[in-house]
């Protein structure tokens, strides 16, 4: 009875169907919803505790996916073992992740002392948790998928998954009849399956392979007749490639086939790139039509080109009917969210068809954390920053994930806590709603093509793949905002379709080659009053392109250097800032050459040692270029390789200058200051995206050290973020954040150098009046008003120093600069604007 009511009630309400009211906020595009589980939540195969699970798991989530096209659940049922050793009986009975830690484990599960951990032995999640047979998995299926029709009025799809690694489920196929297709060694010697790995022979049946395995089958082989049998009978829909599986060989670390930390076997490049692709192409062989959805690695395009040569653009064009990764989630263990957002950026740069993912990591229900409640300590940080991110396409149209995934819905004990949907969709719907349809003010054209050939040419320079995203992830991680994506070849199209679309926004590039249609794309833009910031060496720059920067080629230096900068906008309150700076060769895509050359280049920072220095960033304005500048810094990689470490650490920063945080200083150049104030070197910089949305800024943002002080400033003036108060300084706002921030800013201070300001949100208190915004504390200053491009701006009134009714005080309103965008300006005001809409 009490679940008749409970579907009775939520159709009153429009489960089955919105009922035709106005919805204030738009979440504009999103297909499609993920909720991912284990089976851990079904306890008991009993027929109405299966159903009521499945309605308790739509119901709690509703809030979302009602806004969405439809709904898929991924069953984590065990590891993908499941495919690997199905003979096609539905009675057998399977193995499957009812394993709290490593199930793989030497340590029969809950026994031995009680210190070892997790990762050293297992145990049940439940006592006597189910024995579960192919037959009741297809049931489970089979309901979710009636039951999320009922509660959710949507069309539901049910995906299965594979992980190659030992974690979740006891997998005898994997390590001890076919130990030989575990070639990865991420977590431990011969831990995870290689895609592209060769199996011995085996005369058990399996349901693709009825007589046996024959010697020398390759795994795609294999494992596209199984999927087929598999995802067939058993009435899924789609399959999970999880964990980097089918992008190569050590898809979590920064060594691979290609880069071992001292080397880079390119010879071995070829082979690599025919291996990796040859696993899809037998795959799609074996099973042709099931969409394949996709993890990816941990790293970037970049980084698993230089270490283990992922051809992933052709992997994106090879028709394989794939979506391309999220988000990685493993920011959330290892608070490098630099890594995870460069790493989307450079996945999502080109996409294999129009659709992309964004995925929140909410519960792990085999390593007992829930990162929402726990490693994020409710903070939403990992929410609000990913989905700042978008990417531009070649018509010049702004595009955002069109599904949002949850990794998972239930904890270790296979608890579905309700206090999780109801604390993170919020934010989840807060995000979609001021997600980008504008450039940011900072655009990352990221080289997919170059890259690839930069790798997979005659005469290969890995060195410079490596580096450049290592550079970025830490220039990112220091407090650079950059949130949206182009590739060359989009941002090439885009600028000829819609020439306006850059306008205000900052370029950031690879150096490009001389000659190159990306060459001349970029200085027509400065020419044209645009802005451009270049990273990375200029070894095979133009020489007209050296030659506008001022600079010239000289032998080349490495090792450690004293820094000399033009200006640093960070403040130390007690002590000084390091100046020895290092550079190394090997992880700083070369050597360092460049020598200025031009005496009117402004040189922004410099290295030198024994009487010899080189410049490593300078910036160029001309007349001729219309208001147009040049900023270009060489990058001077902080990173490193240690043996064993799957990431490359980086220098101490109590004792050396972190030399991507050039990259935030470059900013200066163009009138932006996004500056920090601590008072010790080591406390770690915050994380800042900034999002355009119906002409406002949203910014997000992420303090690992909440005593840090951030201070902004853009060209048009100090960020007033709608809710806070502001202490000016030196034209500067300044703000000491939480954790975590997501903030809206349409109001920015110019002319006033000092004092406390506030925006903040008023009542409407009048028809026709949507929304109102109070800013107190001016003092002879210039306000510039960013009007809702949603709303009529014919509708904006402004009043100075007035109040409820807001009769008097009322002034025409006036356009602003069209080089700051568009906006109304008020000049010379002192003490409180109104302003309503």
């Amino acid at each position: 009875m009490q679940v008749v009511l409970s579907l009775a009630c939520l159709a009153a309400f429009g489960v089955y169907g919105e009922r035709p009211m106005d919805q204030v906020l738009d979440y504009p595009g999103i297909k499609n919803v993920t909720l991912e589980m284990s089976l851990k939540p079904f306890k008991s195969l009993e027929e109405a505790y299966v159903r009521e699970t499945c309605e308790e798991l739509f119901r709690q989530w509703w809030p979302l996916t009602r806004h969405a096209e439809g709904v898929s659940v991924l069953l984590w049922t065990a590891d993908g073992s499941e495919i690997l050793a199905y003979k096609g009986d539905l009675t057998e009975q399977m193995e499957w992740a009812k394993y709290i830690g490593g199930a793989n484990s030497k340590v029969e599960v809950g026994s031995g002392p009680e210190h070892l951990s997790l990762h050293q032995r297992a145990f049940l999640y439940m006592e006597q948790p189910p024995k579960i047979t192919y037959a009741d998995l297809k049931h489970i299926v089979a309901v979710l998928k009636s039951v999320g029709v009922q509660v959710t009025g949507k069309p539901v799809r049910v995906g299965a998954t594979f992980d190659p690694g030992p974690e979740f489920a006891n997998s005898p196929f994997k390590y001890e009849r076919h130990p030989e297709i575990c070639l990865g060694d991420t977590m431990g010697k011969g831990t995870m399956v290689c895609s592209y790995s060769v199996l011995k022979e085996d005369q058990e049946r399996y349901a693709g392979f009825p007589e046996g395995i024959p010697e020398g089958t390759p795994f795609g082989t294999f494992f596209g007749k199984q999927c087929q049998h598999f995802l067939q009978d058993l009435s899924f829909d789609y399959l999970w490639l999880s964990n980097g599986f089918g992008f190569g060989l050590e898809t979590w670390g920064c060594t691979g086939a290609v880069f071992d930390g001292e080397r880079f076997d390119t010879a071995g490049l070829p082979a690599v790139r025919e291996k990796i692709l040859d696993f899809w192409r037998l795959f799609r062989r074996e099973c042709p039509e099931f969409l394949i959805e996709t993890r990816g690695t941990n790293l970037s395009t970049g980084m698993d080109l230089a270490s283990d040569g992922v051809p992933l653009r052709e992997i994106y064009q090879g028709g394989f009917n794939m979506a391309p990764p999220p988000n990685s989630p493993w920011a959330a263990l290892d608070g490098n969210f630099g890594l995870e957002l460069v790493g989307y950026m450079s996945h999502i740069a080109e996409i294999p068809g129009e659709d992309y993912p964004f995925r929140y990591y909410t519960h792990d229900p085999w390593w007992l954390n829930s990162p929402w409640l726990d490693r994020y300590g409710r903070e939403p940080h990992d929410i609000y920053l990913p989905m700042s991110v978008a990417r531009i396409d070649s018509t010049g149209t702004m595009q955002v994930p069109s599904s949002i995934l949850f990794l998972t819905v239930d904890n270790s004990f296979g608890e579905m806590p309700v206090e999780v949907p109801n604390e993170v969709i919020p934010h989840i719907l807060r995000g979609r709603a001021d997600s980008p349809d504008q450039p940011g003010p900072v655009v990352w054209i990221y080289p997919f093509e170059e890259y690839h050939e930069m790798t997979f040419s005659a005469n290969p320079r890995v060195q410079e793949v490596l580096f450049g995203d290592w550079f970025m992830c830490r220039a990112v991680n220091t407090g650079f905002p950059v949130n949206t994506v182009v590739s060359t070849r989009n941002f090439l199209t885009s600028r000829t379709t819609q020439p306006g679309l850059y306008a205000e926004s900052i370029l950031v590039s690879i150096v490009p080659d001389g000659g190159t249609a990306l060459e001349e794309g970029l200085l027509d833009t400065v020419r044209k009053g645009g802005h451009v910031i270049l990273y990375g060496p200029l070894d095979h720059a133009g020489e007209g392109m050296r030659e506008l920067l001022g600079v010239r080629l000289a032998e080349p230096l490495e090792g450690e250097f004293t820094l000399a900068l033009a200006k640093n906008p960070d403040r130390l309150e007690t002590g000084n800032w390091p100046m020895k700076i290092q550079h190394r060769s090997l992880t700083g895509g070369g050597p360092l050459r460049a020598v200025q050359h031009a005496s009117d280049t402004e040189v922004l920072a410099s290295v030198s040692r024994d009487g010899q220095s080189r410049v490593v960033g300078v910036s160029r304005v001309v007349p001729e270029w219309n208001g147009g500048g040049l900023v270009w810094v060489r990058g001077v990689n902080a990173n490193y390789y240690r043996n064993g470490a799957r990431l490359l650490p980086v220098d101490d920063p109590r004792a050396w200058f972190q030399g991507e945080l050039l990259m935030r200083y470059a900013l200066q150049s163009f009138g932006y200051d996004f500056s920090v104030r601590k008072k010790l070197p080591e406390q770690p910089n915050p994380l800042v995206c900034v999002a355009r949305k119906h002409n406002g800024f949203f910014l997000s943002g992420y303090s690992p050290d909440a005593t840090v002080t951030e201070q902004f400033r853009f060209p048009q003036g100090a960020p007033l973020l709608i809710g806070y108060e502001t202490w000016l300084d030196e034209g500067r706002a300044s703000y000491v954040m939480p954790r975590a921030w997501h903030r809206e800013c349409r109001v920015f201070i110019d002319g006033q150098q000092e004092g406390l300001l506030s925006c903040r949100e008023a009542h409407s208190g009048h028809y026709g009046v949507r929304r109102r915004l109070q800013v107190n504390g001016l003092d002879n200053a210039t306000l510039r008003f960013y009007p809702d491009t949603s709303c009529d701006a014919g509708n904006v009134r402004i009043a100075i120093n007035s109040s409820y009714p807001y009769h008097v005080g009322k002034i025409e309103l006036k356009e602003g600069d069209p080089k700051y965008g568009r906006h109304f300006v008020v000049e010379n005001v002192t003490g409180n604007v109104n302003i309503a809409w």
